[in-house]
């Protein structure tokens, strides 16, 4: 069984607290109105400008400023200092926890925060999962100018305020990194300052979120442009050391690696790289045993995560290697492809290929998080687009009516490179595969389940497989061709409305998506691909189960299918015998 890291979570708060604290007297009066908005908390070192910045954005934005600091003395009914000096730092941390903890529970505010409240793990789960948190970022000596005088600061008595910040800067920055937005402040002017925050605010996209949770293990996809450019702040939440070992691809690494590692340095994590030969011929037994070498020889722990950067082969490969690797290592998957965005980097399937076939080697892994950034798509060409797209589609085909019929409208804007529609496409079909993977995890049930999953995937295969994997014929080109063949053998055999397969061919055709085997260029034969077929993993008894139709949305399994349906409709389609 493969070991799973489960997010790291709050832990609930000790009962006693040496500091008396009156938290009836913390924040505003009034209690939180349902869709009143989010607190806005701001975060950084001393100087930073939190105070005076956090005044005037609360006046433009018409709600109440408050300090954490203000809050906490008036609470213990003494100075910050007297409360270092009485109980030292870690109870007065547990302290401002729960000051932040009340604040963040009434109606919104902006939040200037104390320069060591956001380094608590606790306070970081509470800030993240109730407001927006904004890290004022300074340089050394704007800081430094700015504190000079402040002899009221414990932090400060015992060295110069150059070294002190200096020290806190290497200490800190790399956990202020986990805020949701950075903003660069400075220079002295604080209406400047709150400019470049308010306008930071108004610009920020945060990512879509499609929750997976299962019983063994539960995991967020985070959709959206630049997510890379922030995966350090979005993967320290959940990786249980920062430490990573980053595997991709000849072909990506040029492309989106520098960002990725730039973002995972940004919150103090440390990676490494392998890299791997890009194509399907890099899901081999070889490859498998050479980047487990490389896991080993770099002596990675049981909480070193692998870090797929790449398209379904790497994702495969990876997922697999961590899988195998000391029982199980933790897993993340980052998909540059539309194909690997919307099928395999969700719900844990990993696997290589052997000389029997397509992934008959694998492992059940599910990962910690996947990060479908959004960008990556613009490095596309339109024929990897199209074959991530017909994923998009299956998901609709196959249990999602609602969804096909947003790809009739919207699946042009999808191929045309329109962000927001492809970052709803992604967010739909990630949410319909969820769905499924909960209910259906390790493709148990013997009918239906995960397996619908292979709607078109048993024709698909057997094209992959004649062409030999070579890069010829893509994945999803095969699944496009796939699905319209599974459509035909359903009315066929009398259980899908001939309309519905007309209407899945139109789509197909109007996108210029492969739909029929001519569409590969090649000649096949018909009885060699159904050869292929009976080679394939989902084989049960000697008997192939096929995933059909009785509608658009309407799919199932299928284990009595006559040899003869299939050859008719591949002759049809225009096979040889």
């Amino acid at each position: 069984m493969s070991r799973q890291i489960p997010p790291i979570r709050p832990q609930p708060e000790p009962a006693s607290l040496a500091i008396p604290l009156d938290l009836n007297a913390v924040g505003p009066a009034s209690p939180r109105q349902p869709g009143s908005g989010r607190t806005i908390v701001l975060v950084g070192l001393m100087g930073a400008g939190k105070t005076t910045i956090g005044r005037l954005l609360a006046t433009r934005l018409g709600v109440p400023f408050v300090d954490s600091d203000e809050e906490i003395e008036r609470a213990a009914g003494c100075t910050i200092a007297d409360l270092f000096q009485r109980y030292g730092e870690a109870e007065f941390r547990r302290g401002e926890r729960l000051v932040i903890r009340r604040l963040l529970s009434g109606p919104p505010v902006v939040l200037a925060t104390g320069g060591g409240a956001f380094m608590d793990g606790r306070t970081r789960a509470s800030v993240r999962e109730h407001a927006v948190s904004i890290w004022l970022r300074c340089p050394l000596d704007v800081l430094v100018q700015r504190v000079a005088d402040r002899t009221h600061r414990p932090l400060l008595n015992n060295a110069t305020p150059h070294a002190v910040l200096a020290d806190l800067m290497r200490l800190r920055h790399p956990v202020y990194a986990e805020a949701d937005i950075i903003v660069d402040c400075g220079d002295d002017n604080v209406e400047h300052s709150a400019d470049h925050v308010l306008h930071a605010l108004q610009h920020n996209q945060q990512p879509l979120r499609v929750p997976v949770r299962l019983d063994r293990a539960s995991y967020e996809v985070l959709i959206g442009p630049d997510v890379i450019r922030r995966a350090g702040a979005l993967l320290a939440p959940v990786l249980p050391q920062k430490r990573v070992m980053v595997i991709t691809d000849a072909t990506v690494s040029p492309l989106h690696l520098p960002r990725l590692l730039e973002a995972l340095a940004e919150t103090g994590i440390r990676a490494e790289t392998i890299t791997i030969p890009p194509g399907e011929g890099s899901k081999s037994i070889s490859q498998y045993e050479r980047v487990t070498n490389a896991l080993l020889e770099a002596h990675v722990e049981r909480g070193t995560t692998v870090v797929a950067l790449g398209g379904g082969v790497v994702g495969d490969l990876s997922g697999f290697c961590a899988a195998t690797t000391l029982r199980g290592l933790p897993f993340v998957q980052i998909p540059t492809t539309l194909l690997s965005q919307v099928d395999s980097s969700v719900g844990g399937k990993t696997g290589i290929n052997t000389p029997f076939g397509k992934n008959l080697l694998g492992a059940f892994h599910q990962p910690i998080a996947v990060l479908a950034d959004t960008s990556t798509l613009a490095t596309l060409p339109v024929r990897e687009l199209k074959a991530g797209y017909a994923e998009i589609v299956k998901s609709g085909l196959l249990g999602d009516a609602g969804l096909f019929d947003w790809c009739e409208r919207h699946g042009a804007a999808v191929l045309a490179g329109d962000p927001a529609m492809q970052a709803e496409a992604i967010r739909l079909a990630c949410a319909f595969k969820a769905r499924v993977v909960v209910a259906d995890e390790r493709e148990e049930r013997k009918t239906d389940g995960r397996a619908l999953l292979n709607l078109g995937h048993t024709f698909g295969h057997a094209l992959e497989a004649e062409m030999g994997y070579d890069g010829s014929l893509l994945h999803g080109e095969a699944v496009s061709i796939g699905l319209r063949l599974a459509f035909m053998l359903s009315a066929r055999l009398g259980y899908c409305p001939a309309e519905d397969l007309d209407r899945v061919t139109a789509h197909l055709e109007r996108l210029s998506m492969p739909a029929r085997i001519g569409d590969t260029g090649r000649n096949f034969s018909a009885a060699q691909l159904v050869r292929n077929m009976q080679r394939d993993k989902k084989m049960r008894d000697g008997r192939l189960s096929f995933v059909l139709v009785r509608g658009i949305g309407r799919a199932f399994t299928c284990r009595d299918v006559p040899d003869e349906a299939v050859l008719d409709v591949l002759r049809a389609d225009g096979c040889t015998a």
